[in-house]
């Protein structure tokens, strides 16, 4: 086992494990650590505590020390130089006449890079921006292309549910999120309706899957035949999987009519049912997006 501190470098950023040293650190604080970037100013967010050896990205840096209040005020400092940097860039970019739409500007700790971050709908040859930005800056410069989730992350937002997006307020790491989560949670296939604001498919479909996974193991599907406890026998017209209840269509004489069961109260055996062809033609437009956050990948937001 190894004694480690988590570091957090943006809000709702990936964790880092670093050496605490002997340092007597605990939530909350502001360290400087050493990463592949350089110094950099992170916030603790959780004690001292103690993870398996797989667990750790060997060699473990430690932590240089517990950030000072001359640390504090160049990480103000930082911060709104940043602000200038990004107008900067943004008025090169219009000059270079470049087909990219600027996000973020980010200066290392110790001043010794400013990172861009842009999206494009292709590549972009950004070489002679970069030439004009090192002229200004006098420091190294990045410009790194980041997906729309990512851009999301970044400027934040309020999502359909009227809380704060989660990839902005807590959720370090993309899930991978796929059209069979929105079928095994019942939802409408409309893109409109389980797109968020980065239009992809929303991030928290991936919170309930897997009891909505244990619960529909347990129910027919629609367009399932089945039987009751009291012999009759009939075609599932919909579910209720929260609550474990299912309406069948039951014929009674030349009559139909529609009943509720327990799922307890039916035997069947597992059938798949027509597709509509609506969510036919909504499942092209899915898998559409499902192949753009493929080719996007995992986020870059992190990578040191």
């Amino acid at each position: 086992m190894i004694k480690v501190v988590g570091v957090r470098f943006r809000t709702a950023g990936k964790i880092y494990y670093f050496d605490p040293a002997k340092f007597p650190i605990k939530k909350g604080d502001h360290v400087i650590v050493e990463t592949a970037r350089g110094m950099e100013y992170g916030t603790v967010v959780g004690g001292i505590k103690e993870v398996t050896d797989d667990e750790v990205t060997q060699p473990l840096k430690p932590v240089l020390r517990i950030a000072t209040p001359k640390d504090d005020k160049q990480e103000e400092a930082n911060r709104e130089k940043e602000k200038e940097a990004l107008k900067i860039c943004l008025e090169k970019v219009q000059k270079h006449n470049l087909e990219m739409k600027l996000i973020d500007a980010e200066y290392t700790f110790d001043n010794n890079k400013v990172l861009f971050y842009f999206t494009a709908d292709g590549r972009v040859d950004f070489r002679e921006l970069v030439k004009d930005l090192a002229s200004v800056f006098k420091t190294r410069i990045e410009l790194r292309q980041i997906g729309v989730r990512d851009e999301t992350k970044i400027v934040g937002g309020i999502g359909i549910c009227g809380r704060p997006l989660c990839c902005h307020s807590f959720l370090d790491e993309f899930a991978p999120v796929s059209i069979k989560m929105a079928k095994e949670q019942n939802l409408s296939l409309n893109p409109t309706k389980i797109s968020g604001v980065c239009g992809r498919l929303m991030c928290c479909l991936k919170n309930e899957q897997e009891t909505y996974e244990y619960l529909n193991r347990k129910l027919p599907h629609v367009g399932d035949y089945v039987t009751t406890e009291d012999g009759l026998k009939g075609e599932v017209h919909s579910v209720n999987v929260l609550r474990q209840l299912v309406k069948v269509v039951i014929e009674t004489g030349d009559e139909k009519e529609i009943q509720e069961y327990k799922v307890e109260q039916l035997r069947f055996k597992k059938r798949h049912g027509r597709k509509d062809k609506a969510d036919t033609a909504n499942e092209k437009e899915l898998k559409e997006l499902e192949n753009l956050e493929k080719k996007e990948g995992k986020s870059k937001l992190n990578d040191d």
